[in-house]
């Protein structure tokens, strides 16, 4: 991914501005002469306004020009003084100094995650032993769980759950879809999950994190039990960081998917069309079956390449809109799921990170889906008539509001 910029997610709504200077600062005017002023030029500006916006041509020609005036010098530090300019080299040299510095802060921060993954790893590993029921809490974990629960509902938090089980009922092993069911409490992931796919999410046995060691990044492991849907026990996405010349913060620089080993008859990754057609000569019908992509959330694990820099068709930018929107699901997992999945399985993650149903916009899988919806033409041209159209269902579940999906 040479020349292409990394992208962090985490200054997305930062912009560059110009700092002022004596010579690209407006002189200031008398109020009663601003006031006279602003209020001759409102009336021009919004028919300017509404000219353009009625010309998209002129439009995109306004901001073209506007953008090429970002960063753009007032021509004041050209003007001053040789041993001045001399003055501000350094300065810049200086500034080098503290990139370099923070460039090594980066990296030392990357190293303390990398370590406190491992602390936590104990912590995981008997998680996913409880989870899938391969063990049980001890005695003393129980009472701990207990105090936690009593001082939950004490300050008036939604309690757990706990039923009494009637005498002939199995007790359950482990705590059945928990993966499944913090993922689909989670607003961004839960969107993502079709019914088709939620029959192999169940499947679902454990999520792990683990830093990369050659160079700075991350690999989320998806591990599943035996399915019909694939015969992958793995599902990974590897994520590439990039260190930032200017900044010295990783940013997100590429990523690496899985290719799933779907079965027969199980692809959620496509759908069957079928439609009987009938010859306009000989009046006869056959069936006819086209496979079509499918939306499914485990189109997070392809592998999309990030686009020329230089491209700026409209398919690159809304390739380049999946690719960010896949590094901040990552990050979400990565930062959220993963650490603290009972809370996203019991819904209460959803109190603390304070989301509501106006945090998200509908949009999202618009965004992250490729656009696969396009007509296509009958190979056959002398099948004229179509009689009947089935179309499986395979669409993404409607946008619900974020809330507890366990109950």
């Amino acid at each position: 991914m040479s020349g292409n910029k990394g992208v962090n997610i985490k200054s997305d709504g930062e912009k560059a501005t110009e700092a002022p200077t004596p010579q690209n600062t407006p002189v200031f005017t008398a109020p009663i002469a601003a006031a006279a002023a602003a209020a001759a030029g409102a009336g021009v500006e919004e028919d300017a306004l509404r000219t353009a916006a009625q010309n998209p041509a002129l439009l995109n020609m306004l901001q073209g020009r506007l953008g090429s005036l970002i960063g753009a010098s007032s021509g004041y530090v050209e003007s001053l003084p040789k041993v001045v300019r001399e003055r501000v080299d350094v300065l810049k040299y200086l500034q080098q100094q503290h990139t370099d510095i923070d460039q090594q802060l980066h990296l030392e921060i990357y190293e303390l995650e990398k370590k406190y993954n491992k602390l936590y790893a104990p912590l995981y590993e008997r998680r996913t032993a409880i989870v899938q029921g391969t063990e049980e809490p001890t005695d003393v974990e129980k009472e701990e769980g207990a105090k936690i629960a009593a001082a939950e509902e004490e300050s008036g938090d939604k309690p757990s759950g706990v039923k009494v089980e009637d005498e002939d009922e199995e007790p359950a092993a482990g705590i059945p879809e928990f993966w499944l069911t913090a993922l689909r409490n989670h607003p961004q992931l839960g969107e993502l999950i079709t019914e088709r796919d939620e029959g192999a999410i169940k499947h679902l046995r454990d999520l792990r994190l683990s830093y990369l060691e050659d160079k700075p990044g991350f690999k989320l492991e998806f591990v599943f039990g035996e399915n019909e849907f694939f015969t992958n026990s793995v599902l990974t996405k590897t994520y590439f960081y990039e260190q930032s010349e200017v900044t010295g913060e990783l940013e997100f620089g590429s990523a690496q998917g899985t290719e799933i080993s779907w079965k027969p008859e199980n692809d959620l990754s496509v759908t069957v069309e079928t439609k009987k057609q009938r010859h306009k000569t000989t009046n006869r019908t056959r069936v006819v079956k086209k496979t079509v992509p499918a939306e499914t959330f485990f189109s997070f694990f392809s592998t999309v390449e990030e686009p020329d820099s230089e491209d700026d068709s409209e398919e690159a930018d809304e390739t380049r809109d999946r690719i960010e929107l896949d590094y901040e699901l990552a990050e979400e997992i990565k930062e959220k799921i993963i650490p603290n999945a009972v809370d996203w399985f019991t819904g209460k993650a959803l109190e603390y990170e304070g989301l509501g149903e106006e945090d998200y916009e509908d949009e999202f899988m618009d965004d992250y889906y490729d656009d696969e919806d396009d007509d296509d033409e009958d190979d056959d041209e002398d099948d004229d008539d179509d009689e009947d159209d089935v179309l499986p269902r395979s669409a993404k579940d409607a946008a619900e509001p974020p809330q507890c999906k366990n109950q």
